[in-house]
């Protein structure tokens, strides 16, 4: 059933339920409070009245039948030695010869045949026995009220508890509404829009604060995600533009063989490229997906460091560059081997592309002052500009009004810095303009 209703009717029954049951509670403690109140005044007046008569019957006991007249006590009886020495007219008219009355024992209360109620109590001394009655209808009438007033009570108050609640319910869950239909009217063009905060500090505030936040994350990951499809598709199509203009002109012209060959190298040249700007796309993918685990493994850094020196120290000696790699004590690492190399080829490569011919390159494995192990990649390229640095590792980002060289297609740094972050590492910057960069990957050690 609670599975049918909305929020703001299980929360207005809730609250019904609450106050109805706290109401049942006081209506009996209220019952049960006053009737022991009116019951204790029918003792203490039975109390007096069987004192009275004891009193009479030791020091005045021929007045005895005075009572009733003068003191009000008009239903009493008096038996001394098991006779009867008074009794009032009342009494036996009352039929309250058949009251099971007991001297010592506390007041009871009694029905007589004629169904009127009477509290009655006895008193004994050594020879006598004293009963008194007092009738209880009027307070017994003044009971009922009081259940009648409270049965009729607890429902109107179940009722306005339910409609309080309800109005109060739709009061409370009124920014929920205008967040809904807000979120309702966000779509993936209008991913700018934020949901309305009423209050930051109450808990619907911070809910929509959280929301809002999740839009900001989500915008910036489309308008990444837009910006990732303009840059792939821009550079896929560089090269296949080039492939195209290159076949054309081949086409339109006589050319001899060796003309052709030039022609057919040019565009071997941008497969090439694009292949590698495809397999590039493809490791991004697949970083973002997920699918690609790191290993756990010990990692030497000093051999990992010259294996891709070696790999790719004859684009260095075309360009004339020192490229060369210091390594102290064994340096050791906890990662992906596989991964690292891919990271570690990525910067290297970055240092190469950007450095002028008869640079120096240098790459150190060492151990940082923290305990941890680090791969340091320098240059004595043209540095990076304090405005490129923030963004200088995201995908496509060239900065290259700050660093001459050959162009690429701006995804090295971004395969760096998931190749290391994978491995619980981070990437370090430090550079100045026209005095080169160091890249540092900081590695958890062993």
């Amino acid at each position: 059933m609670s599975a049918r209703l909305n929020v703001r009717a299980r929360l207005a029954l809730w609250h019904a339920g609450v106050l109805t049951l706290i109401v049942c509670v006081f209506s009996a403690g209220i019952f049960v409070f006053v009737r022991q109140s009116l019951f204790a005044g029918v003792d203490r007046q039975l109390h007096r009245a069987l004192a009275t008569i004891d009193w009479v019957y030791h020091h005045e006991p021929h007045e005895i039948q005075d009572l009733a007249s003068e003191s009000g006590i008009v239903l009493f009886r008096v038996v001394v030695d098991g006779k009867l020495f008074y009794q009032t007219d009342g009494w036996e008219q009352a039929g309250l010869t058949q009251a099971p009355v007991e001297a010592g024992t506390p007041p009871e209360s009694w029905k007589s045949p004629d169904g009127t109620w009477y509290r009655v109590r006895a008193v004994a001394g050594p020879s006598y026995t004293i009963a008194a009655a007092v009738r209880e209808g009027a307070r017994r009438d003044a009971i009922w009220t009081l259940v009648v007033i409270l049965a009729a009570g607890i429902p109107l108050a179940a009722g306005l508890a339910i409609a309080g609640g309800y109005f109060l319910a739709g009061r409370a869950l009124a920014p929920v509404g205008a967040m809904a239909d807000k979120a309702r009217r966000i779509t993936a063009d209008s991913l700018g829009e934020r949901l309305p905060v009423a209050n930051p500090q109450d808990e619907f505030g911070r809910l929509a604060t959280v929301f809002n936040d999740t839009l900001s994350r989500l915008h910036d990951s489309f308008d990444r995600l837009r910006r990732f499809a303009a840059d792939a598709s821009h550079e896929l199509r560089t090269p296949l533009t080039a492939m195209r203009s290159v076949g054309e002109v081949a086409l339109e012209a006589e050319l001899d063989a060796s003309r052709y060959r030039e022609v057919i190298g040019s565009m071997l040249e941008e497969v090439h490229r694009l292949t590698h700007l495809v397999d590039s796309l493809l490791v991004l993918t697949r970083a973002d997906s997920g699918t690609t685990k790191a290993a756990r493994e010990v990692v030497e850094l000093a051999g990992l460091a010259g294996s891709v020196a070696d790999h790719l120290r004859v684009l260095a000696e075309e360009k004339q560059q020192s490229l060369s790699v210091e390594a102290g004590a064994r340096v050791e690492a906890l990662g992906d081997a596989a991964i690292l190399r891919l990271g570690l080829m990525n910067l290297l490569h970055n240092a190469i592309k950007y450095t002028p011919n008869g640079g120096a390159i240098q790459v150190r494995a060492k151990s940082t002052p923290s305990g941890q192990s680090s791969i340091e990649v320098q240059d004595s390229g043209p540095g990076i500009a304090p405005a490129h640095r923030e963004r200088i590792f995201e995908r496509f980002y060239r900065a290259e009004p700050g660093r001459a060289g050959e162009a690429g297609a701006g995804l090295g740094l971004a395969i760096a810095r998931w190749a290391v972050a994978a491995n619980g590492g981070r990437i370090e910057l430090e550079s100045e303009e026209s005095r080169g960069s160091l890249f540092r990957i900081v590695l958890p050690a062993r």
